[in-house]
């Protein structure tokens, strides 16, 4: 098909201007344009595609060639990263067998801009025969693909940002901002929390980051602790053999009342001549620095770097000792690297 003066020109002073910056610009615009627009469209199917997959009992099975796989694949990515398990299929090879991936239970997503791609229209008679529900992102709601699936998800661009209109550059930002929306809006459903996205992110900084304190501290018989009428030789000895260079104060229904450092045995014996007598409750501090079980482990390291201390006692609600962590141990494992 011929193009219009009109286009013609519009394509003439989009190449004659080789400002990159420039460029840059108008690609920015037409994209985030793109974008925005989808927003007036997103409607009752939208809602039906999120309540097809949060109800379905297998995976999502995401669908699409050339740059339309590409996001495919990012937006299955998305999907299992946030609690919904997906997988990618290539079109080409699900003919040549992989379609056996597909089971009743699942739902699958096609996506095409056309909605006219011949390797995914050749697969519907079967996923029809399998009776799994389809749900299509395109930017032609008559085509092929639309017309024969059970949801349609409008993906369509005014514009490409590539001059000639012929490169997926608006078409595929605006498809994988629909594949987003989906995966935060079955999130959100899911009720999925911080706490499962660090299990399924246990590798990476992103993990790193979410980490509970619980899961690095040191436990039960590990932990120096001394009841607060401890001799000094019994402070001395726990200090010693827990290796934490410190050790907690209890009183007797095992609350902590206070902490003792190295520092603190070094002070008191450059204070005092006669420490025979001494017991816990005279040597330890009685506001010590401590966390809760259920923070963070880099909030942990951000307190010891911020009040310049080594080592922390991790707390319950009750204020009982069930942890302790030295700075070391959170840097060996990688927190706040």
């Amino acid at each position: 098909m011929k193009k219009s003066m009109k286009d013609q020109q519009k394509q003439s002073l989009d190449m004659s201007n080789d400002d990159p910056i420039a460029s840059a610009r108008e690609v920015f615009r037409i994209e985030s344009e793109a974008v925005a627009d989808l927003a007036k469209r997103v409607d009752a199917g939208f809602a039906r595609a999120v309540d097809l997959i949060l109800h379905c009992k297998g995976r999502v099975i995401v669908t699409g060639l050339g740059k339309s796989g590409i996001v495919g694949t990012k937006i299955a990515a998305t999907l299992t990263s946030t609690g919904t398990s997906a997988l990618f299929l290539h079109p080409v090879e699900a003919v040549h067998g992989d379609l056996g991936m597909v089971l009743k239970n699942d739902v699958v997503i096609c996506i095409s801009k056309s909605g006219e791609t011949n390797e995914i229209t050749k697969l519907f008679p079967m996923l029809k025969e399998i009776g799994v529900p389809i749900i299509t992102m395109t930017g032609n709601l008559r085509s092929a693909l639309a017309l024969r699936s059970d949801v349609v998800l409008d993906v369509g661009v005014a514009e490409e940002a590539c001059p000639h209109d012929l490169a997926p550059t608006a078409s595929t930002t605006a498809t994988m901002a629909m594949g987003d929306a989906l995966a935060v809006a079955l999130l959100k459903k899911r009720q999925f929390k911080t706490e499962d996205f660090a299990f399924l992110h246990p590798g990476g900084s992103l993990g790193k980051k979410l980490v509970k304190i619980s899961e690095l501290m040191f436990t039960g018989d590990l932990i120096p602790q001394v009841l607060a009428a401890a001799s000094l030789k019994e402070v001395i000895f726990e200090i010693t053999r827990k290796r934490f260079g410190c050790t907690c104060v209890v009183d007797d229904e095992g609350r902590l009342i206070g902490l003792i450092t190295d520092g603190d045995l070094r002070r008191t014996m450059q204070r005092l001549e006669d420490f025979s007598r001494l017991q816990a409750r005279d040597i330890m501090n009685q506001t010590p620095k401590t966390i809760l079980h259920t923070v963070r482990a880099t909030q942990a390291l951000e307190l010891m770097k911020h009040f310049n201390i080594m080592q922390v006692v991790v707390i319950n609600n009750e204020k009982h000792p069930v942890g302790m962590v030295h700075i070391h141990d959170l840097l060996e494992a990688g927190i706040g690297s």
